[in-house]
């Protein structure tokens, strides 16, 4: 059987900040970019399950700074936890000024994705493997949060 490794489920998405994506002062939207970082999120998911992946919750966007009209915005996902049917993945966004090559973090996310099957059943997803201590670092983290998630969603029940 494929061994699913952290590495495996990493992805990078590149955007070009153009002015059908920003707001009247020239920044960013923030719904494009949380457009952008579901995409990238949704295929970091994809990778790993090897499914259809459905977003279930998004949680700690944070945004630290504008993104501004003809910057590059990459955006980086990985899954940091696979659970039975649902995984974690976070989602860091670096905006880049070409011209000055400036660049920095504007975003991070950590979001949760359900994979399914054809009819839209959650269905088991494997086991991911962290090799560094980095990792190790984020699949820890990803339960603790995941517990969070759970505690405010039964309060809200």
């Amino acid at each position: 059987m494929k061994k699913h490794y952290v590495k495996n489920s990493h992805v990078e998405m590149t955007q070009l900040v153009l002015p059908n994506d920003t707001n009247q002062l020239g920044n960013l939207l923030g719904g494009r970019l949380m457009e952008w970082m579901d995409i990238a999120a949704a295929v970091s998911a994809q990778r790993h399950s090897n499914r259809v992946c459905v977003t279930a919750a998004v949680d700690e966007l944070v945004f630290y700074h504008p993104i501004r009209i003809g910057e590059v915005v990459t955006l980086k996902a990985v899954v940091n936890r696979a659970f039975k049917t649902s995984m974690e993945v976070s989602v860091t966004v670096i905006a880049e000024n070409q011209l000055t090559g400036d660049r920095k973090v504007t975003n991070t996310a950590f979001m949760t994705f359900v994979a399914v099957d054809n009819h839209g059943t959650p269905v088991k997803i494997p086991e991911i493997i962290p090799q560094t201590v980095e990792e190790k670092r984020c699949l820890n983290a990803a339960l603790e949060r995941r517990k969070l998630r759970l505690k405010r969603r039964k309060g809200i029940q």
